[in-house]
């Protein structure tokens, strides 16, 4: 199924998540290496952010746990420069996001887009972090969590979290602001954590989904989408920064799979 488009009528949307929707991975862990190189982050650092988000691969969500995760993420940057964190993802769009978007949601953005559908990007994560790769898909609009600032700095608290049911929260008040009609808009998202963003609209989609929400798509009939071709990380990790990184990564991934191997999803 796809959202209705190119007619007469109110207006139509399709909301996408970005993190293992779009993109391949989760977008913080895209941005490791250019903030290590700038400084901004520490390599220590980087073991928290991998243990939080690799850790979610394996145990079943919930808002208590992503809201604990979230605040651990962005206790990382507190005090950090905002003026130079938007200056790093600006600066890593083009040579270190990009390779990691799926070319089908690329193609799917443009289909989207040439039939006259809006395309909203809506994440958990950073809106200092989404909205520069939104900007880059071509999306028209961008729902995303802010971090609180304070005199240029991150304060390292999360001053809005969108998870969960403020993901369709979001979209009910941007389709009210908009005059989108949700019951001709789609929803894009790999995680059954977004199932109040996916009963919002009359078009939903699991991409890539997991098990829970797999099973929910079939029980459900409706569309489930495989992406398959982003660019493969190793070519985005050149020199020693990036053999780090992903040794880093590898390591933290090796334990936290033996550690939770029984957790559910």
């Amino acid at each position: 199924m796809s959202p209705v488009g190119d007619q007469p009528g109110p207006r139509v949307a399709a909301f996408l998540d970005l993190d293992r929707t779009v993109l391949s991975t989760a977008s913080p862990l895209v941005l490791a290496r250019p903030l290590l190189a700038s400084g901004l982050l520490r390599r220590s650092s980087l073991l928290h952010a991998a243990a939080a988000d690799l850790r979610s691969l394996f145990v079943a969500a919930d808002r208590r746990y992503s809201a604990e995760a979230q605040a651990q993420l962005a206790g990382m940057v507190e005090g950090w420069d905002v003026q130079r964190f938007r200056e790093v993802v600006d600066g890593a769009l083009h040579t270190v996001v990009r390779p990691h978007v799926y070319l089908e949601a690329i193609d799917l953005i443009a289909a989207l887009r040439g039939r006259g559908v809006d395309v909203v990007i809506v994440s958990a994560s950073s809106g200092d972090v989404v909205r520069p790769i939104a900007d880059m898909l071509g999306a028209d609009e961008v729902i995303a969590s802010t971090m609180e600032v304070a005199e240029g700095r991150f304060t390292g608290r999360v001053a809005h979290f969108v998870y969960g049911a403020a993901k369709a929260e979001a979209i009910r008040d941007l389709a009210a602001r908009a005059g989108y009609d949700l019951r001709a808009c789609a929803a894009y998202s790999d995680s059954v954590t977004d199932l109040p963003m996916l009963e919002a609209v009359g078009h939903p989609v699991a991409v890539n989904p997991d098990r829970a929400l797999r099973r929910l798509a079939r029980e459900r009939g409706w569309e489930v989408r495989r992406f398959r071709r982003p660019v493969p990380l190793r070519r985005e990790l050149p020199g020693a920064v990036g053999v780090t990184v992903a040794a880093l990564l590898l390591v933290l991934g090796a334990l936290v799979w033996g550690a939770l191997r029984r957790s559910r999803r």
